[in-house]
């Protein structure tokens, strides 16, 4: 066996994505979470993370993945992982909301909102408060299906995932 058969080539530097996501999941994989509960755990992490009153989710995250007894470090990293998205499905809520109530446009202004919620907090609920039940309103209806698909997505891959990891760290004969 010569010597640069023996030297392996270097591989290539870990990705952004690699080194905060994947290996964290990977990692709680090989700590004894299941692949069904680690799915269940992004599933729903990732649901109430898009829950459309700004400022709750890490609070209705933490409340929920004790109730569920989910792996509370990997629903938080779901949560602030979504929170680019957030405010997108906030609009999305709103406005489905809307359909479904059948009523009319709110316009926002954040300023005006901004000032209202500071100032006035009976006034912004009195002008926003049935805004927020109509969002809430669609997620609630669109939350079920979403957490069934992205678990039932989700599931096989990180199954794969773990028996991909038992066949690496079983001694080969």
């Amino acid at each position: 066996m010569s010597l640069a058969s023996s030297i392996t080539p270097a591989s290539p530097p870990r990705t952004f994505w690699q080194r905060r996501v994947r290996d964290p999941l990977v990692a709680q994989l090989t700590q004894g979470i299941t692949p069904e509960k680690l799915a269940l755990t992004v599933a729903v992490g990732s649901a109430i993370a898009l829950f459309p009153i700004l400022g709750t989710t890490t609070f209705l995250c933490f409340i929920v993945g004790i109730a569920l007894r989910l792996n509370q470090p990997i629903i938080q990293l779901i949560n602030q992982a979504f929170w680019p998205i957030h405010v997108a499905t906030i609009y999305g809520c709103v406005r489905l909301g809307e359909i479904i109530f059948r009523v009319p446009h709110v316009s926002f202004h954040l300023k005006r909102m901004n000032e209202l919620f500071w100032h006035s907090p009976s006034k912004f609920l009195h002008d926003y408060g049935a805004t927020a039940f109509y969002a809430i309103t669609a997620w609630a209806l669109l939350t079920p299906f979403y957490i069934a698909l992205v678990y039932f997505i989700l599931r096989p891959i990180f199954r794969e995932i773990k028996q991909l990891k038992t066949q690496v760290a079983r001694p080969t004969a």
